[in-house]
């Protein structure tokens, strides 16, 4: 039984606002986390609830919320509260009516985006840890992005796979590729631009007045070619998100062959989250950047 009293002392605590709870729906659609809407007599808040012991992957949820927000480029949801009552752990934000990306908000997504990107830094990764799902994302800081390639993204999720049990061709394969990776580098150098980190078409929407949002980040600075890569999985964005983005940054030459690279990252991620429909997948693209 959760304990909603707790919430909505964090929530008047934070706001500094009297808050009546008057009904909770819960919204489906999270594979991670459950999610509600709290709704009050004149407001209404977003709330994440996981196990208590999950707290940290909320707590650096809300530290990427707020860098990305600090860019002042798209809609980014207000980070009300976090902490834990009980046995749950929660994440409480502004609630946000989303609605599907149309030619507007694709177009300004693709634009905010690329000026999102120019935020740099002087090395890559982050100020620590955070988590892509609920696995674990390293993000020690260095100078190398080839290094933070192999070592904080293949190598980790090769390490969580074998702790899984796969074993044979996938870490053979991977062993193999991560020594290749300085073989798609040899003309491109990127630089650390902040980054969502899981910026998926579930991951971007639009308000009911048309702007672009996005929200469930797992920030970090990288190469921003990395989120587009993404924004290919899964079902991918439309056109107007494309062209809107070159219109403001073009990407370099190379990124058709880095894509692949980028995107296995997140398969090996859901072959540890989700199980073996991913294993043939992470081998197919994995032979397939080998024959590159």
């Amino acid at each position: 039984m959760l304990n909603w009293a707790g919430i909505v002392d964090s929530i008047q605590n934070a706001t500094n606002d009297a808050f009546e709870l008057l009904g909770v729906d819960e919204i489906s659609g999270g594979d991670i986390n459950r999610v509600y809407l709290l709704r009050g007599l004149e407001s209404k808040y977003f709330v994440k609830i996981n196990k208590a012991s999950l707290i940290d992957m909320f707590e650096t949820e809300a530290l990427g919320l707020l860098a990305l927000s600090e860019t002042k480029t798209l809609k980014i949801p207000k980070v009300i509260s976090y902490g834990t009552v009980e046995n749950h752990a929660f994440l409480v934000l502004e609630y946000i009516e989303l609605y599907s990306l149309q030619s507007n908000s694709s177009q300004e997504l693709g634009q905010k985006l690329a000026e999102l990107h120019q935020e740099k830094q002087n090395y890559f990764g982050w100020e620590q840890d955070n988590f892509i799902g609920h696995n674990s994302q390293k993000n020690t800081q260095t100078e190398s992005w080839v290094a933070f390639w192999q070592e904080q993204r293949l190598d980790v999720q090769l390490e969580l796979a074998k702790r899984n049990g796969y074993l044979g061709d996938l870490q053979n394969l991977g062993q193999d590729l991560i020594l290749r990776v300085p073989d798609f580098f040899e003309n491109y150098s990127p630089q650390p631009s902040l980054l969502h980190g899981d910026l998926w078409s579930g991951n971007a929407a639009a308000t009911k007045h048309g702007q672009a949002v996005i929200y469930d980040p797992a920030c970090y600075y990288g190469d921003r070619e990395t989120d587009i890569a993404m924004t290919e999985l899964f079902g991918g964005f439309d056109a107007d998100f494309y062209q809107a983005y070159a219109s403001i940054w073009p990407l370099d030459s190379g990124y058709g062959r880095r894509k692949s690279l980028y995107n296995l990252y997140h398969i090996l991620n859901h072959l540890n989250l989700f199980g073996r429909s991913y294993l043939s997948q992470s081998e197919m693209m994995m032979r397939n950047l080998l024959n590159d």
